[in-house]
């Protein structure tokens, strides 16, 4: 023999080395290396697969590029499943031996991913149905801001102070969500005001209408209007009413516009503002009731 013989027949031999014996499968250093380098080849490939149908192929269709990475990482891990499956057969490996020990863990890791899987799949019925798109205004919970990114598990949400809110998909479906901006960007701001009791409403309306009109982020169409809501304890109550497209993502700012401009008319159209009124009543020692 040869020394170049030699030195095959010796690497075959350290190759051929068992580690591990599954019934009657014996698992060899060459079979761990083969598998090895089929899944890597399949990660490579299917990672490649779903940036070809996502960019490439449904890049021209009408689809939202979330619903196009929700059906590329589908099909991504349809293959993935199968191309598993044919490496560890290819490779020697009989997966009828792992039956029972994959049933036995199947059913404690079934328990364990099962909030996992509820929101997987509401991730998946949320980039299909899309209750909720990138840029809307939505309130979930306590949680209200923009929506940022949807993926398959979490959506994620940031806030008016910057603040990234992840939060699991299943809440979209198993909870009351308010979307803002479902329909279009143009949402109703509520301006409450109340005035003395010493005021003309009709006055009031007027000075409301005008400061609205004034304000360049309130929309003409729908026009803002001012409802008289009630005669409350201590003052005549109203309710101004704007149309925005640009403030859905932070109302409040708009409302405090408002409210600035408002008091700023109040003082020069000499509105009196009310406050809290009470009287009381202070009984003496001797029982006689003073009033104040």
């Amino acid at each position: 023999m040869n020394p170049l013989e030699n030195l095959f027949y010796r690497i075959r031999d350290f190759f051929s080395i068992r580690l591990v014996t599954f019934g009657q499968n014996e698992i060899t250093l060459w079979t761990v290396i083969y598998i090895f380098i089929l899944l890597f080849l399949l990660f490579y490939f299917t990672a490649k697969l779903k940036n070809w149908l996502v960019y490439k192929i449904l890049k021209n269709t009408t689809i939202d590029l979330g619903v196009r990475l929700a059906i590329g990482n589908i099909i991504r891990y349809i293959v993935l499943v199968i191309g598993i499956y044919v490496a560890l057969e290819t490779a020697g490996v009989d997966l009828s031996a792992l039956t029972i020990l994959a049933g036995a863990l199947g059913v404690g890791v079934g328990f364990g991913l099962q909030n996992i899987m509820n929101n997987l799949i509401s991730g998946i019925i949320i980039l299909f149905e899309r209750p909720i798109k990138i840029n809307d205004r939505i309130q979930v919970g306590n949680v209200t801001g923009g929506v940022k990114k949807i993926s398959i598990r979490s959506t994620t949400i940031l806030t008016n102070d910057n603040i990234s809110i992840i939060v699991p998909n299943s809440e979209f479906i198993s909870s009351q969500v308010i979307n803002w901006s479902h329909n279009d960007s143009n949402i109703r701001i509520h301006i409450p005001v109340g005035v003395s009791y010493n005021e003309d409403p009709e006055k009031i309306k007027e000075i409301l209408l005008k400061v609205a009109g004034n304000e360049k982020d309130v929309l003409k169409l729908p026009a803002p209007d001012v409802l008289f809501t009630e005669y409350a304890d201590s003052s005549l109550n109203f309710d101004l009413r704007v149309w925005t497209s640009k403030w859905i993502h932070s109302p409040a700012d708009l409302k405090s516009k408002l409210y600035y401009s408002i008091f700023k008319e109040f003082k020069l159209q000499n509105v009196e503002i009310p406050f809290p009124q009470r009287d009381i009543h202070i009984k003496n020692p001797e029982g006689q009731i003073k009033s104040s």
